[in-house]
């Protein structure tokens, strides 16, 4: 995705935004090589748009409601990705599942966070299907999207243990705090071209990438493992 200057991205919410606005605070402040070209909004109560408008990002509001097919949504939604001059979607808090043709679209281009360690707990209520399970790990991963939900190739994860006394609500801001700081260091690796993709499978460091790039709590090192 090489190009002058910073990588433009499209950014999809759907309610706060907290991603959107870890990712925003990455870019103002210059730790990655990007910049919020759009903030899409899908539903007018999506709060994530007016703390968008505060820090002074171009928003949109592309309205789930208002469409009575989903092709008519994602028409809508395309268009305005294309008019932003976005070169990479993120998804961020997005809650819709998105057609195989509209994932075609941006095939390589289009990012998801999803909070488990994937390919474990897709889908909704991750935090407590953890915890009903005895888990002692949990986490978030950075995918690329495709057609399966949640089943897209995996880039990277970041990992927090589940500690006595957890309920669903201290779970799951244990795994956001790691989500804030692990979804900007993907898009920063995609902005400065330490991972790419060439002819369906990403590259890291130049190196083809056999599983998720752990993010390690120190330091901002990465290890990775598969």
């Amino acid at each position: 995705m090489s190009a002058a200057g910073p990588l433009p991205l499209a950014v999809i919410i759907s309610g706060r935004g907290s991603n959107m606005l870890a990712i925003a605070q990455a870019c103002a402040t210059g730790r990655i090589a990007a910049r919020i070209a759009v903030v899409i909004g899908d539903r007018s109560t999506a709060t994530g748009l007016g703390a968008a408008q505060r820090l002074g990002l171009r928003t949109a509001l592309v309205d789930k409601d208002a469409f009575h097919v989903r092709e008519q949504f994602e028409a809508a939604l395309a268009d305005t990705i294309d008019h932003s001059g976005a070169r990479l979607v993120v998804l961020a808090g997005f809650m819709r599942v998105l057609s195989a043709q509209f994932t075609a679209r941006y095939a390589d281009r289009l990012l998801n966070i999803h909070p488990s360690l994937l390919p474990a707990y897709r889908g909704l209520h991750t935090h407590r299907r953890v915890l009903a399970a005895g888990d002692r790990t949990h986490g978030a991963t950075v995918h690329w999207v495709t057609a399966e939900l949640d089943g897209g190739p995996l880039i990277s994860q970041a990992r927090v243990p589940v500690l006595p006394g957890d309920d669903e609500a201290t779970l799951s801001a244990r795994v956001q705090l790691r989500e804030h700081r692990l979804y900007p260091e993907v898009i920063g690796w995609i902005a400065s071209e330490r991972l790419v993709v060439r002819d369906g499978q990403s590259w890291m460091d130049g190196r083809p990438l056999t599983g998720p790039v752990v993010l390690e709590e120190r330091d901002h090192e990465t290890s990775e493992r598969g």
